[in-house]
């Protein structure tokens, strides 16, 4: 037997983490054995059969691809897949950006969106001169990840308000004047679309008067996009923000994931882009910002996974698999919102209040704030297996033809036990 030799990593220097709350409630779900529990946690869409959803044109993509001749299993270059992100840049900036006209956009194929915001606040913590320590400001509430992301790579934190507990829309006046207090230069990060978790989006009068704000205190937009095309259905539509930084002469960067909106899950495809303001030597800026992102990315992954970025390569390049691949936005888009009028009718039809759930189809996207409390939340766990975050958060694509009605009656119970 080998002799007793005590390990340096103590609990006082490695204590245990907490599980993270999301898997933890995944790992709840599974071990549930209630026939008519009802998964409404995790982001990831379901069609009506409460099934995972191949998009039919990755189906086709996957099959061209598996039946390439020249088809191998070599390293790709550090920035990724060139053919992936060229299209990348096109799909979320836009075809005739001024951006991409200048040659003043860096991108690299990154581990999904979450790598591509860490690439980001790798890159700006490293780089970006905050002389006054200044902090990232999020939303109020905003995707749980990022506190964790941005403060491993040693960025101080902060948030402005963002949801209305009172209308359960958006704050508005609360945002704009946290932003606008903000020690200048901050880093201000920004959802493209289909906010995460609320649902609620900035109108297009509003991303305008946050632009003001924004170049009024010389702070740098960070946008993260998990969701274009999935939001409205509409690819355009859900890019209009981001789009109208840049041709506002913003610079700023970019997180992109495929995840959603082409069902690539477990492929962890997506992209970072840097974008330099206008200037005479911005095709000399951006190339040096390039070679410092390419090094932080060798030191991490060396290379990023080729198949993902292969079949979303194949769907962006290729018109007919485009076309094939709007449809399928539309039809899962097109569910989603289907589940938010069923939900909403159901509830207003218990409790006999036109327009008390009206949040409901207000919000937008994958996710819906309820406006449930964590009490609620945890009663309606236990009493109907219904699986939610904390903080009242649901997945609209956990909902289908055949649960809604369960759902629904659920809430109106444990909103009514609990006031």
């Amino acid at each position: 037997m080998a002799a007793y030799n005590p390990t340096v990593f103590t609990p006082d220097m490695v204590p245990q983490a907490p599980e993270d709350p999301l898997f933890g409630l995944m790992a709840a779900y599974r071990k549930d054995t209630f026939e008519k529990k009802v998964d409404l946690g995790i982001g990831a869409y379901r069609d009506d059969n409460a099934k995972p959803w191949v998009l039919p044109v990755v189906h086709k993509a996957d099959e061209r691809l598996r039946k390439d001749p020249n088809l191998n299993h070599e390293y790709l270059p550090i920035a990724g897949l060139a053919d992936f992100t060229s299209a990348a840049q096109k799909l979320i900036l836009g075809p005739h950006s001024p951006a991409i006209k200048d040659k003043r956009v860096a991108s690299f194929q990154t581990i999904s969106g979450t790598g591509a915001v860490h690439l980001g606040a790798r890159f700006l913590s490293e780089y970006y001169k905050r002389p006054e320590n200044q902090p990232v400001y999020f939303s109020s509430p905003t995707w749980a990840n990022h506190h964790q992301i941005f403060s491993k790579a040693f960025l101080p934190i902060n948030s402005y308000p963002y949801f209305s507990t009172s209308t359960k829309g958006l704050d508005f006046e609360g945002m704009r004047s946290a932003i606008d207090q903000a020690p200048k230069g901050s880093i201000i990060l920004l959802h493209v679309c289909a906010h995460n978790p609320t649902g609620v989006d900035p109108t297009r009068e509003q991303w305008v008067e946050i632009a003001k704000v924004v170049r009024a205190r010389n702070h740098f937009p960070f946008f993260d996009c998990a969701y274009q095309g999935f939001a409205s259905g509409n690819l355009e539509n859900d890019a209009w923000a981001v789009r109208y930084f840049v041709d506002q002469g913003f610079e700023l960067c970019l997180a992109q994931s495929f995840a959603k909106n082409l069902g690539l899950y477990g492929e962890r495809a997506g992209a970072f882009h840097f974008v330099t303001g206008a200037a005479p030597d911005a095709e000399q800026t951006v190339g040096r910002i390039a070679s410092q992102l390419a090094i932080i990315q060798r030191s991490e992954i060396s290379n990023p996974p080729a198949y993902g970025a292969r079949i979303a390569s194949l769907i962006l390049n290729d018109p007919e698999l485009f076309e094939e691949w709007q449809s399928n936005l539309e039809t899962m888009s097109g569910r989603i919102i289907d589940m938010r009028k069923a939900l909403r009718s159901k509830l207003e039809e218990l409790n006999g209040k036109e327009g008390s759930w009206k949040h409901i189809t207000d919000q937008i996207g994958m996710f819906s704030f309820t406006g449930l409390t964590e009490k609620q939340v945890l009663k309606i766990r236990e009493d109907a297996h219904i699986y939610m975050t904390k903080n009242g958060r649901i997945s609209m694509a956990g909902l289908n033809t055949r649960n809604v009605e369960y759902v629904a009656k659920a809430m109106d119970r444990v909103v009514r036990e609990t006031q």
